[in-house]
């Protein structure tokens, strides 16, 4: 019998944290991973790019499963678009993971210097419900280009695609290199209590700001791929029914929620009117040719759950209160999270839908006369994550390129900016922090490491060493001045 007195006995063991044996397994596994090398990392990203293309059904499936996401869009833009990033990144790899030789500045000279590149460990990447799929595989190529251990932590709202990560993690990497993590809010709260060397989120501003006080406790870091309020700006140059075919199909694909949709189109007032025809015609064309009605196009996507469209909703029947005229679309249908495509015209100040990121199918439209009524507008807002410029005017182009500050720009076109593997994506200030997409997404991942090698013995900058006598000190003056 043990007698020791319960005051006196060892205190029971604390808990492990939450996911606390998964992450060390991780970060056990990530000097491995560190030192593996090109042909290792090409051959992950090569059976992830096989596993698409064998299982592109199954994807189709899960997307329209969480919110009727009809194929074709899931072909373009979560199928084609993860397999452009995988293998733009897989062919120059290579290169990425070289030294970068750098010059040897004239008061170095005798040393020689080049900067390397190094995996950060083990990252945690935080995925969005509205492109589910792309937006975790995306950064999870990145981050294994890069040489991590990687957890991801799927949106709770698109289970079927959750569960289709996990099965991608469980049937392509070990536990301790990818791992899935399903659940809710609590599970990433758990998540953001660990030490990550670095976290990718993706998602809306306020819950950025949770995710970047998280890592502030660990100083993990951060890329944060946010969103906001993207303009649309046309001028009277612009080529109408063009502007309005790519401005449709940029704002109401996958139903409005996309990060970089257009979420308000200011247009010139000479050429409003034309221009809305031109839209309400592109959206018969797009998602009702046949004249059944858009609610029966198999070519338009849901509002992915109920909270959110009452929250769009609200939006709406806020605005056509104040005054708002709804000029084309606003049917509704809860029991299916159906919002009709909808372009609302006269929206007066206050409006919540000029306030809040829409997130859906509503599209306010205003006028202005001056083009700088455009930039003094976009610029008493925070900072979007996209802008679209519809003009003929190289001009006006380069007055709206360099008076507004976004994330990102495209000219005559909308989203596609975004599929470039070439152009670094992410927003400034409110609308994000850091960058990713190709070598912009494998340096996010990544340390560059600046190295510096001196030679042996004597270095001219030991003629500076203390004590600082008057000959040194002519020596650091002339250093300071001519050097």
């Amino acid at each position: 019998m043990d007698a020791t007195p319960a005051a006196l006995a060892p205190p029971a063991a604390a808990a492990a944290p939450p996911f606390q044996a998964q992450f060390e397994a991780l970060r056990r596994r990530a000097p491995a991973l560190r030192a593996e090398d090109v042909a290792a990392r090409r051959a992950r990203l090569r059976r992830l790019s096989d596993w698409l293309g064998a299982n592109r059904a199954a994807i189709q499936a899960a997307l329209y499963a969480d919110f009727r996401k009809p194929t074709a869009e899931t072909d373009i833009s979560e199928i084609w678009a993860s397999l452009v990033e995988i293998k733009h990144t897989a062919a120059r790899l290579k290169k990425w993971m070289g030294r970068r030789r750098v010059g040897t500045p004239l008061a170095l000279l005798g040393t020689r210097s080049w900067v390397q590149v190094e995996p950060k460990g083990v990252v945690l990447i935080i995925a969005p419900w509205n492109y589910p799929f792309y937006l975790a595989v995306d950064p999870l190529a990145s981050a294994i280009a890069a040489g991590n251990a990687v957890a991801i932590k799927p949106a709770e709202q698109t289970p079927a695609t959750s569960a289709l990560l996990r099965r991608l993690a469980e049937e392509l990497f070990r536990p301790d290199e990818v791992l899935v993590l399903e659940g809710g809010k609590d599970v990433a709260t758990a998540l953001l209590r660990l030490p990550w060397d670095h976290i990718f989120f993706t998602g809306s501003p306020a819950v950025g700001k949770v995710v970047m006080r998280a890592a502030a406790e660990h100083l993990s870091g951060v890329t944060l791929e946010l969103g906001g309020k993207s303009p649309a700006i046309v001028d009277a140059t612009a080529n109408l029914r063009d502007a309005a075919e790519k401005i449709v199909w940029g704002k109401f694909l996958n139903a409005g929620q996309t990060c970089v949709a257009p979420d308000y189109l200011l247009v010139q007032r000479a050429v409003q009117a034309p221009l809305l025809e031109e839209m309400k015609a592109a959206i018969g064309r797009y998602y009702n040719p046949a004249g059944a009605g858009i609610k029966a196009s198999d070519s338009y996507a849901r509002v992915v759950n109920a909270h959110h469209f009452q929250r769009l909703a609200a939006l709406l029947e806020d605005a056509e209160t104040r005054g708002a005229t709804v000029a084309a679309g606003g049917a509704l249908d809860a029991a299916q999270c159906y919002l009709e495509p909808t372009l609302l015209t006269d929206v007066p100040a206050g409006a919540a839908v000029l306030e809040e990121e829409i997130f859906g199918p509503l599209l306010p439209v205003l006028a202005f006369d001056e083009l700088s009524e455009t930039v003094a507008y976009v610029n008493a807002r925070p900072k979007p994550l996209a802008q679209y410029i519809f003009t003929a005017s190289a001009a006006n182009r380069r007055y709206l390129l360099g008076n507004i500050s976004a994330g990102g720009a495209a000219v005559n076109e909308t989203i596609l900016h975004l599929a470039h593997p070439d152009l670094p994506f992410g927003g400034v200030g409110n609308s994000g922090v850091g960058k990713a997409h190709g070598h912009a997404g494998f340096l996010a991942f990544s340390n560059e490491k600046g190295v510096l090698t001196q030679r042996v013995g004597r270095t001219a900058l030991k003629a500076m060493y203390p004590p600082y006598t008057s000959r040194v000190k002519r020596l650091i003056g002339w250093l300071v001045a001519y050097l």
